[in-house]
């Protein structure tokens, strides 16, 4: 089963992606700021993150930042959520070292499609292929 890690401090937003996340077979557990994540995601090394950009604590782009130069979470994709769909949030967000950038409210066929394809490419990057 795959193991995703949501950052989201929005009670209503995490309960409601996770649900439909579990309802299609991922494991979900949730971070409620930037710094539980950073946390989490070292402790137990999930899969693929879902990052909210907008935390308390910790913000989703210093999360990340700090993510991707700890060797030990560095190689864990990770998504960025936003409400913002313009162009300049994403280039943000991609260059604080998110793997790809997604907007709510949530299309869950274009997430999961996201989070399938940069989990095939860790798995052939990782397998050497």
């Amino acid at each position: 089963m795959i193991r995703v890690l949501y950052v989201e401090d929005n009670d209503d937003n995490a309960f409601m992606l996770s649900s439909r996340l579990r309802k299609r077979g991922f494991a979900v557990s949730i971070a409620v700021d930037g710094e539980k994540g950073v946390a989490a995601a070292r402790r137990d090394r999930p899969d693929i993150i879902v990052m909210d950009l907008h935390l308390p604590v910790l913000d989703g782009f210093e999360a990340t930042r700090r993510l991707k130069a700890d060797p030990v979470t560095r190689a864990i994709p990770v998504v960025a959520l936003s409400a913002h769909a313009m162009a300049q949030h994403r280039d943000q967000a991609l260059a604080a070292g998110c793997d790809d950038y997604d907007i709510k409210p949530v299309d869950l066929d274009r997430l999961v499609g996201k989070l399938n394809r940069l989990l095939d490419a860790r798995e052939k990057q990782e397998g050497g292929g």
